[in-house]
């Protein structure tokens, strides 16, 4: 059915509506688009779309690439808790960031940050993950822009340890409180024995 409709897509099989100049000048035939997901005459403008409207949100000005993503021994986590387990995952690592850049040693700013969560690969594995975009600076208490004090916007190891602790900690407050669904054969005394090894980074 997809490919019946991408093949047919803007041809007189979708059927189509005629555009006219009010006082008659032109007119022309236009054929309807399939509007399937997959199709790459539709989804171009959409993806288009999609792109201008997060573009306007960016500050003009560069920007570094963090990913933030857990063990596979948590994924099984993820699938029974669609919706709790990455906004725990979101909320460990804007807090990972705006801690360690509130930091004097760093950026002792409050920098521009926006997130977005990925549940798979470009093969289609499991893998949850975070990508954040933070602006290379930010605005101290006085409202002024600050610059990175190092050479790149926070070292790797620092940014896993902070993040993995945070991580770790978060999931099991929401499992002692009942807020995550365990997978089966799991239990709550089970579950700090995976979490440990709850988190890596990479920056960019």
């Amino acid at each position: 059915k997809a490919a019946e409709q991408m093949r047919d897509c803007r041809t007189a099989a979708m059927g189509g509506h005629v555009v006219r100049c009010p006082n008659g000048h032109v007119e022309k035939v236009c054929y309807n688009a399939c509007q399937h997901r997959n199709c790459p005459l539709c989804s171009l403008m959409a993806r288009e779309r999609w792109l201008a409207n997060w573009k306007e949100r960016l500050l003009d000005c560069p920007h570094h690439h963090v990913t933030l993503t857990v063990p596979h021994e948590l994924v099984p986590l993820w699938q029974y808790n669609k919706e709790a387990f990455p906004a725990i995952l979101f909320r460990a690592g804007i807090d990972t960031l705006r801690d360690l850049l509130d930091d004097e040693k760093y950026l002792g700013a409050v920098p521009g940050m926006l997130a977005g969560f990925h549940s798979w690969t470009q093969t289609l594995a499991k893998h949850p993950h975070v990508h954040i975009l933070v602006t290379a600076g930010g605005l101290d208490e006085h409202g002024r822009w600050q610059t990175p004090k190092k050479g790149c916007l926070l070292p790797v190891p620092v940014v896993m340890k902070k993040f993995r602790g945070k991580m770790c900690d978060y999931l099991n407050k929401a499992v002692a409180k009942g807020e995550l669904t365990l997978p089966p054969d799991t239990t709550a005394t089970d579950f700090p024995e995976a979490a440990p090894s709850a988190a890596t980074a990479g920056t960019g």
